[in-house]
């Protein structure tokens, strides 16, 4: 009998104290996301970093209170804007390495350096992630993390992508488990393919740094014979 499992990812909201960030009210925008994913299927929702703006203790605590309407699981992943401690002190119990969907496993890499708007991933999260992968018992694997991991083929600066791809595609290219790769960080919607991989890009929820003027978030469909589907519903 086929069965499927639903994620819903977010990413990038850039809460903050004050309700404007970056010229557009990031707290109405977020909280018109809600309202619709609250109303949707979801066994997981997954947010791609950036959920504060400035990283302000005030602005998770806020970010905590728009999030209740949501009734499934919530896993949060830090970006180059969070402040981590802050972060921990609101979501510490959302902030995992790993998770499970019936016959997938989503597994979580750091890609943030201190004091810099790019990514690194360290040689200790690649381990940790090989480490993972290998004893990970789920018949398919996604990979998430915050930073784009090809170029965006567009007007974003690759140069503030992940720094270090090519190292972790030595790790992910051991396991053709991996079905997945999700991340945020770039404000557009895109998806790539390397290899059989597919790379999947989340908008904003905020605003799009391309031409597109509508904010939205990631669907995804996970059947348990490996089939992911998705689509970006934009508001």
């Amino acid at each position: 009998m086929s069965q499927s499992y639903h994620l819903i990812q977010i990413s990038d909201c850039h809460i903050d104290d004050k309700v404007e960030s970056m010229g557009v009210n990031t707290h109405a925008n977020l909280t018109s996301v809600i309202n619709i994913v609250s109303k949707q299927k979801c066994d997981t929702l997954l947010v791609t970093g950036d959920l504060a703006h400035n990283g302000t203790l005030g602005s998770y605590q806020m970010l905590q209170h728009m999030l209740t309407p949501i009734v499934s699981k919530i896993v949060v992943l830090g970006g180059n804007h969070d402040q981590i401690e802050n972060l921990n002190q609101i979501f510490s119990k959302q902030l995992i390495s790993k998770f499970s969907l019936g016959d997938w496993e989503i597994v979580i890499i750091d890609s943030t350096q201190a004091l810099k708007t790019s990514g690194y991933v360290t040689k200790q999260a690649l381990d940790q992630l090989n480490h993972d992968l290998q004893n990970s018992k789920a018949k398919y694997n996604i990979v998430a993390l915050h930073h784009p991991i090809v170029s965006m083929q567009s007007n974003w600066d690759d140069s503030l992508s992940l720094e270090n791809a090519d190292e972790l595609f030595n790790v992910m290219n051991k396991y053709p488990k991996i079905k997945a790769v999700l991340f945020g960080h770039a404000h557009e919607a895109a998806e790539f393919n390397k290899d059989n991989l597919r790379i999947i890009s989340c908008p904003s929820t905020a605003l799009q740094f391309n031409n597109e003027s509508r904010i939205g978030f990631n669907y995804y469909t996970l059947h348990n014979n490996g089939k992911l589907e998705y689509n970006t519903q934009w508001i």
